[in-house]
């Protein structure tokens, strides 16, 4: 009897099918050893060596598989990641196989594990050693750098390498925007009888820049040196631009489209990328419809690029290219023998099989699809015409577009508006209908959302496809960030901790310290280093500067500030003091006085309840935003969207703004909805 032994009982059902009766398939159901949870588990003095205890829940998963594994010759067939490489050699620990099997692939399909059944290869011990040293270093920095801030913050804080950086991007770029002054500019466009609208781009032959025209007399004055002005277009240049399509997703690229399009959070993207992987049931049968989902490569096989120029010339000859299209990647430290994300069977369409997929399976599916389809097709082409029209020594231009031929965006359609230019031709004299001057300012940078913040991670060389969902989750449900309407925020305990990071611990938060220690991961699991001296150049030095920092860093400092309430039992001062959950009132007095009270977040919005309290902005002990009135527990009026100062026409309970960023009742009986 052959056993094979994968991680999850749904990808044990999917490569079941494919198997004849000599074979049984198990699942270990995820990791099966790790470190322990009440004490470090790492042997510092000897070179760091880990403690591997079995997970309570696997006991009896391990329990079984001895007794299947007794008589029979074992396989595994975890992923072909780190984390599978580690599982698997947890695994033979665990089971005390000498040299097992260990088979690969990067879809569950017949032919895909016929073939990996033919080729097995022994573990990749690189690969483990380069999952060890993560897990060791994020143990390291856990349980070192935790109890610190638990002493000098609050109780039940924690820091890690990749979740500190995310955050200190967030604080960054809040600051950002704190700090942003808005510049006034303006721009002037000449309307002309003919509908044509150009704007103002040169003067004497020199473009003016964005901020060129910085106040309303200087546009004024430009507009009065305008006046009886000849109009006169000076040049038209007609040409062909070509849209070339967009590579086939990574896992980054799929977390970061999933949210702009489909509002998905990066962990709901891997939660259901992982079910269409693992198999759906289609028919009966459990079919696996998307490769690994863990990948940062663009490359395709040459099998799967046949396929999809296969369904590409169903749809017509002039969407297939020549030649297959081919990308390459850019991201520091990709694997290459990975591919990209893709469809396992191109010919399975998504509006086919669509009702054996729930809602948001087949949405992902569909963008996988598209976008894996509109990666080998032709480039959309666009016919382009810019006119520029000459007024004395000012120059205005006009930019037309309109599609010619879809070419990718048939099937993976991207904003494009058509403008069209009325026919004009050179030298042709223009009426001018009016010139008009619109003022502008500057925005500030948007706020990160997961989208964005995946995004600059990967750009900086932070985390890899597997750490991107669980570093967002992570630093949100430590109360580190907030989600409000697409968009993450800071909270006040964030801002803390990140700040007495940067002081004090700048490696554990710098961007190219931390890119660097990815950098060497990837070296261990390359084979091009070893493991010990890579936890031994960071640990040394970080222990030596946390042992003086219990000395040098004061409580007082980072967490009390000074505030002009009055307790209202002793008469002593109140102060600002942070806890696990942010700012609160505390009295001076404690603790012969522990006399406490949230800090008033009013949004000067009288309770539509008591009509006593003000409606004001807290958080739950997980730190999810809600808002209640300031004469708690006298009134509980509390609701999870922001209020607004406005009633409901027809049962005039409060209006809500929600995290949809629509208006609506908030009794939920009424159901209005403001358009």
């Amino acid at each position: 009897m052959n056993l094979i032994i994968v991680e999850s009982p749904k990808k044990s059902k999917t490569i079941k099918q494919f198997l004849n009766n000599k074979y049984q398939v198990s699942a270990t159901m995820g990791h099966i050893r790790d470190l322990p949870t009440k004490k470090i588990g790492i042997d510092i003095e000897n070179n760091f060596e880990p403690e591997y205890v079995i997970i309570p829940r696997s006991k009896k998963i391990i329990t079984e598989l001895k007794k299947q594994a007794k008589n029979a010759n074992v396989i595994l067939a975890m992923d072909e990641d780190r984390e599978g490489e580690a599982i698997a050699w947890h695994l033979s620990h665990a089971l005390k196989l000498e040299n097992p099997k260990r088979i690969v692939f990067h879809e569950i399909t017949k032919s895909a594990i016929e073939n990996a059944l033919k080729n097995p290869r022994e573990l990749n011990l690189n690969l483990v050693d380069a999952q060890q040293a993560r897990r060791i270093l994020d143990r390291l920095v856990g349980y070192k750098l935790s109890p610190l801030l638990w002493k000098k913050v609050a109780r039940g804080l924690s820091a890690g390498r990749v979740q500190s950086v995310a955050v200190r991007l967030i604080v960054e770029r809040q600051r950002q925007i704190d700090k942003f002054n808005p510049e006034e500019y303006w721009t002037i466009d000449a309307e002309f009888k003919n509908s044509l609208i150009a704007i103002l781009a040169k003067e004497n032959d020199k473009t003016i820049p964005k901020l060129g025209i910085k106040t309303k007399e200087q546009a004024e004055n430009i507009i009065k040196d305008l006046q009886g002005k000849e109009y006169k277009i000076k040049n038209i240049e007609k040409k062909e631009i070509r849209r070339y399509p967009l590579p086939p997703f990574t896992t980054s690229t799929l977390q970061q489209e999933s949210s702009r399009r489909l509002r998905l959070s990066a962990k709901q993207t891997m939660m259901f990328s992982q079910q269409l992987y693992e198999g759906v049931n289609i028919k009966g049968k459990q079919i696996g419809l998307i490769t690994y989902m863990r990948t940062d490569s663009l490359s395709l096989s040459n099998q799967a690029v046949n396929g999809l120029r296969n369904e590409i010339g169903k749809i017509g000859k002039e969407y297939l290219p020549e030649k297959p299209n081919f990308f390459k990647t850019k991201s520091k430290g990709a694997q290459e023998a990975h591919e990209a994300i893709r469809p396992t069977f191109p010919d399975k369409k998504p509006e086919d099989i669509k009702q054996y997929l729930n809602k948001n399976q087949f949405k992902l599916y569909n963008l996988i699809w598209q976008r894996a389809m509109a990666c080998q097709m032709t480039p959309a082409i666009f016919d382009s015409t810019n006119v520029s029209i000459q007024a004395d020594k000012y120059e205005f231009k006009a930019n037309g577009n309109i599609l010619k031929f879809d070419g990718f965006l048939k099937l993976y359609p991207i904003k494009t508006e058509d403008v069209l230019l009325p026919k004009v031709k050179e030298n042709e004299i223009l009426d001018l209908e009016k010139l008009i001057p619109e003022q502008h300012s500057t925005k500030p940078p948007a706020p990160y959302s997961e989208a964005t913040l995946v995004k600059a991670l990967e750009e900086n060389g932070i985390g890899r496809p597997s750490t991107y969902a669980p570093t967002l989750d992570t630093i949100q449900k430590r109360n580190y960030v907030i989600k409000k309407l697409r968009y993450l925020y800071p909270t006040d305990i964030g801002i803390i901790v990140n700040d007495l990071l940067v002081e004090h611990f700048p490696k554990i938060v710098d961007i190219d310290f931390t890119a660097k220690m990815e950098l060497n991961l990837d070296k261990i699991a390359e084979g091009k280093t070893k493991w010990v001296p890579v936890i031994k150049e960071f640990y040394i030095p970080f222990e030596k500067n946390l042992k003086e920092k219990y000395d040098e860093i004061d409580k007082k400092e980072i967490t009390e500030e000074e505030s002009d309430e009055i307790c209202d039992k002793c008469g002593k001062p109140m102060i600002i003091k942070v806890g696990r959950y942010g700012k609160f009132l505390a009295c001076s007095g404690f603790p012969d006085c522990k006399n406490a009270k949230p800090l008033d977040n009013s949004l000067d919005i009288k309770c539509p309840k008591c009509k006593i309290g003000n409606v004001v902005e807290r958080r739950t002990k997980k730190g999810k935003t809600f808002y209640g009135c300031s004469n708690y527990p006298n009134c509980d009026f509390a609701v999870w969207d922001k209020p607004l100062n406005e009633f409901c026409p027809n049962c005039k309970s409060i209006l809500v703004n929600t995290r949809g960023n629509r208006i609506k009742c908030s009794n939920k009986e009424c159901g209005f909805i403001k358009e």
